[in-house]
């Protein structure tokens, strides 16, 4: 940013929300009527129809293409990780982003398999955002400038993102943002994140619990609670869905983390997740909770619940899969082959 501009403000997020382009109706028009002619009984491809059509309709283009998806991971460290609220120590984080940078991690795998570029955005992790159980995680300009920051990721030429994270004691951030955007108890949306239980899970409990009854009193809106509540991993990921938007390009969530940053805009303006898919439903028990209550049915069920945008980006295969049934199978005339008799 130029000296000479002014500092990001949430203010400046919540004036791009406002100005998100909607649908493509002539896109989703031409895919339709593609749809209706392929040698197949209508609706015979189920979901992957839908794709299709979602894909044409925020590409703002038919046919829609994925040649080029990326998946964006964002790591960044939690204050409230003092309070002993995971399995690992807050260190992991940068263990697990040079695990990335060299290669090993199940994200890797995954890239490769669906030929998708890996980018991985650290985000001051020497320098966790406070406890929140104390004060704001993040002041409202830290907020805003980590959602710019995710913007970055949508770079021209992408035609797909999948978006993920890793950051130690995320699910406790994310737990106590849906706590405080949608409402219920602690235990509604507390899960094991790493695999706590016992007395962390206690503790895990009491912290949603002390940083919901401090914060949502005081929050104007729900990115005024993604400053006091969130972590610059969830923050960039929202900036990332928006810049998104308005570049046309569309989303795959991963898991409880980012679908907790999604769900800031959501709760602002519901039209705004129109543009995302959530790719699968982690084991994490608050998730399905969030899908619920946002209206989104994920595209696979398997019990994952390792984040770094692992699902998501098993879910750029299914994205190709249905944009390829669309693109190359032959229309009944070009095959000769009967439509319906009646």
């Amino acid at each position: 940013m130029a000296e000479n501009q002014p500092p990001t403000t949430l203010d400046d997020m919540r004036a791009i929300l406002n100005a998100f382009p909607g649908p493509d109706f002539e896109a989703a028009t031409a895919a339709a009527q593609r749809e209706a002619q392929l040698t197949k009984p209508a609706g015979a491809l189920g979901r992957l129809e839908e794709i299709t059509g979602w894909m044409a309709t925020w590409q703002g283009k038919h046919p829609p293409t994925c040649t080029h998806p990326r998946t964006a991971v964002f790591a960044a460290n939690h204050g409230v990780a003092a309070r002993g609220v995971s399995a690992y120590p807050a260190a992991v984080t940068a263990q697990m982003v040079k695990n990335f940078i060299d290669g090993g991690a199940a994200v890797n795998q995954l890239c490769k398999i669906a030929d998708a570029d890996l980018r991985v955005y650290e985000m001051a992790l020497e320098d966790p955002t406070e406890d929140f159980t104390q004060g704001p995680a993040m002041t409202g300009e830290d907020c805003a400038t980590a959602m710019a920051y995710g913007m970055m990721a949508v770079e021209p030429g992408i035609d797909l993102l999948a978006i993920g994270e890793m950051g130690i004691a995320n699910t406790t951030a994310s737990a106590a943002l849906c706590m405080a955007l949608f409402g219920g108890t602690a235990a509604d949306w507390v899960g094991p994140g790493t695999g706590v239980a016992g007395e962390a899970m206690t503790r895990k409990l009491a912290v949603v619990e002390e940083g919901v009854a401090l914060h949502k009193p005081a929050a104007t809106d729900a990115f005024d609670l993604l400053s006091r509540l969130g972590g610059r991993e969830l923050a960039a990921m929202a900036g990332a869905i928006m810049a998104a938007r308005m570049a046309k390009v569309p989303v795959l969530l991963d898991g409880y983390a980012s679908t907790a940053a999604a769900a800031t805009l959501y709760a602002l303006d519901p039209r705004t997740l129109d543009h995302c898919l959530v790719a699968h439903c982690s084991a994490e028990p608050g998730h399905r909770r969030l899908l619920s209550t946002i209206n989104k049915a994920p595209l696979l069920d398997l019990g994952m619940r390792l984040g770094e945008g692992s699902g998501a980006t098993l879910a750029i295969g299914i994205v190709k899969a249905a944009l390829a049934c669309h693109t190359d199978m032959a229309t009944f005339a070009e095959a000769g082959v009967s439509g319906k008799s009646h």
